[in-house]
């Protein structure tokens, strides 16, 4: 059975009496048999439940045609975006507004990827949006060899975040060269050279970090930085080891696990494989390990609870500092703390972030210590546009409105209740072999089987990722095997939003069995 709706409002207005949609998009006819006039219309599964409210009319797009448009991206823009569009179709993007996007045929969705976990406060968000524009009324740029109010007012205010003795704090553009610039600054500091990081991280794009990066895709064949050693991922559904208690998450592995209360096997054991590194493949002396809190890229990947304590006491006793990358994690976005290391009792070295900093607009940070600061101080370091006035507006404005908004709070309430009903899901479908994460980040591992825990092939996930997003969702996708669905929401979305994604995602893994 199906309904006829509006790929405008999600809902047909005829159907619901309510619409986001402009003016003119909302002529149909209605009848037995009838179909839709416009190509802006489909036919959705009657037994999902109404798309979510939103009170925006979006503005009817009018520019150019998606046939100009592709054209562009073929002969003018970076070649890789012709591999990257994500689905069979690209989705054309017109407008956001929080939770919200819109394509140039009207059509409304719930976006629950965030531009890669990058909209943190939701797009177009009134208040960031007034600051932004407030801003570019009175300064867009000056060089920082001036002094100026809106960089030293928002540089304090990231450091009152952070725990002592992180308090200085070097603005950038973007996530990669935060990662870049944290890596300069462990090997000036130590004196040391190698650098360890996960299996299956991503840390950034640039001819360095991609030397950081431990996953293939994002890597090219030339030479990268050297000194970079990529150790076993603590991964306690996919790798070697893991239970039942290993993860700070409301939702645990299915994998049976027999240690006692307090104790973790399977720590021991990846520790023990780090210990064989340091044994092995690394100089006695380090210059730093690089951590995601929580894998973003790499699928949403948790780790033992102890893991990071446990590392970061092996790198500092050989000469070592220990670098957060928060790029994905931070401001709120676990829920049970606003930093993601913050939730295995440590405190690095040095903290990088980027993304959610900004909401989307490019900026980034590196946060560290005096002491290392200090050590930096050996030559010039000068950025053009790391923390220009518009840049430090907007990221100030992201703070307040965190805070305003209860935006860390929400992520804690919405994210376990998604987490949980997922794992209801997970324990339905044979297909679905792990649920994890904190607040909104999010994975959902998908499998050929439970008991293999073999990767669902790429088609497969392509058939389910396109159905899902037919019916109105956008999410992500990520894992070294691209076998992990990705929920990295706008931290402003809703339970009601939740049970619409619940009904699309079992509704797309029902049909997708259905059709094996």
């Amino acid at each position: 059975m199906y309904k006829v709706v509006s790929s405008l409002s999600g809902r047909c207005a005829g159907l619901t009496g309510q619409s986001c949609c402009s003016p003119g998009f909302a002529k149909f006819h209605l009848g037995s048999g009838a179909v839709c006039q416009q190509s802006a219309f489909k036919y959705q599964p009657a037994d999902l439940p109404e798309m979510p409210r939103c009170n925006l009319k979006p503005e009817e797009y009018k520019t150019m045609s998606k046939e100009q448009i592709m054209k562009i991206r073929r002969q003018n823009c970076n070649p890789v975006t012709m591999k990257i569009t994500y689905y069979k179709k690209p989705l054309f993007i017109h407008q956001g507004y929080m939770q919200w996007l819109w394509d140039v045929d009207g059509r409304r969705y719930l976006d629950l990827f965030a531009g890669v976990a990058t909209v943190s406060v939701g797009h177009c968000h009134p208040k960031l949006t007034a600051a932004a524009v407030k801003q570019l009324k009175r300064l867009w740029h000056t060089t920082n060899i001036y002094v100026h109010p809106t960089l030293h007012e928002y540089c304090e205010k990231l450091a009152s975040h952070l725990p002592d003795p992180l308090k200085v704090i070097y603005l950038t553009n973007s996530g990669s060269e935060a990662n870049d610039l944290a890596m300069l600054m462990a090997r000036l500091h130590t004196g040391n050279f190698d650098i360890i990081s996960f299996r299956g991280s991503y840390h950034g794009g640039t001819q360095q970090t991609m030397g950081l990066t431990s996953n293939s895709p994002y890597k090219y064949p030339i030479s990268t930085s050297s000194g970079c050693t990529h150790i076993m991922c603590p991964d306690v559904f996919r790798g070697v080891w893991g239970g039942s208690h290993c993860r700070d998450s409301p939702v645990q592995t299915i994998r049976e696990c027999s240690c006692a209360q307090g104790h973790c096997m399977a720590n021991e054991k990846y520790i023990g494989q780090l210990k064989e590194a340091f044994s092995t493949s690394l100089p006695s002396r380090i210059a730093a390990f690089f951590g995601e809190p929580i894998q973003g890229m790499g699928g949403a990947v948790q780790y033992p609870k102890n893991f990071f304590k446990d590392t970061y006491k092996l790198v500092r006793e050989r000469g070592g500092i220990c670098i957060a990358d928060e790029v994905q994690t931070g401001f709120g976005r676990t829920g049970t703390h606003f930093w993601g290391f913050q939730g295995y009792d440590v405190i690095p070295d040095v903290v990088t972030m980027a993304k959610g900093i900004g909401n989307g607009f490019p900026i980034g940070a590196v946060v560290t210590t005096p002491e290392i600061a200090a050590s930096f101080a050996k030559a010039y370091h000068f950025n053009t546009f790391g923390g220009s006035p518009i840049a430090c507006a907007v990221a100030s404005s992201v703070l307040d409105i965190i805070k305003e908004d209860g935006l860390q709070q929400n992520s804690l309430n919405v994210g376990t209740y998604l987490l949980k009903e997922l794992a209801k899901l997970r324990d339905k479908y044979e297909i679905i072999g792990d649920v994890r994460g904190k607040g909104l980040q999010i994975g959902v591992e998908m499998v050929k089987d439970k008991a293999s825990r073999e990767p669902l092939s790429p088609e497969a996930m392509s058939e389910i990722f396109e159905d899902i997003k037919d019916m109105g969702v956008l999410i992500g996708k990520g894992g070294v095997y691209g076998q992990t669905f990705r929920i990295q929401p706008p931290m402003c979305i809703t339970n009601e939003d939740v049970d619409f994604f619940l009904a699309v995602f079992n509704k797309a893994i029902h049909n997708y069995m259905e059709r094996k």
